[in-house]
């Protein structure tokens, strides 16, 4: 299931300087370095966010990872494109904080790539998640240290891009 909206990802370059746009199925064909965004969220209890993809993903689906995550559209900034995403996945939105940029790439076994600078933004929420089922199959809060048990134990659970992500944040 592609998300809603634009299937166009924003082509960058290592500074993330704006290249171009292509079609999302096309740059991860092509493993073309395009923005993105993930969004970590923690609870009260310091507890983070987890959910796992839905079956039907493009590429990584019934895989645990990070409370969102996706592509800004080519007219919005990464942070638009996060709180658009939290609301359209999770089901609520809450205040975001930039924490920093990566980029990644890695190969898939269908043959898809996912090559990406990825803005990382953090937040805080302690309601109860409504999220659409198109995208997310499961969720849970869960402690770092618990967590980090969980990808130590069984790390194909998980994304590829969350398990960079936690290694920033533990």
């Amino acid at each position: 299931m592609l998300e809603t909206g634009t299937n166009n990802v924003v082509l960058v370059d290592e500074n993330d300087r704006f290249l171009g746009t292509m079609e999302k199925l096309q740059a991860h064909r092509e493993g073309r370095l395009h923005r993105a965004f993930s969004v970590v969220i923690f609870n009260q209890q310091n507890e983070i966010l987890i959910h796992k993809r839905a079956k039907d993903k493009y590429h990584c689906g019934g895989l645990w990872t990070n409370a969102c995550c996706s592509h800004p559209r080519e007219n919005e900034t990464p942070l638009e494109g996060a709180k658009r995403r939290l609301q359209e996945e999770m089901g609520f939105s809450t205040a975001l904080e930039f924490k920093n940029s990566f980029i990644y790439k890695v190969k898939f076994d269908n043959g898809l790539f996912e090559h990406e600078l990825d803005h990382l933004f953090i937040g805080s929420f302690d309601g109860q998640p409504k999220p659409n089922k198109d995208e997310v199959e499961d969720f849970r809060f869960i402690s770092l240290d618990n967590l980090a048990l969980e990808v130590e134990n069984n790390p194909d659970d998980f994304t590829f891009w969350f398990k960079e992500i936690l290694k920033k944040l533990i």
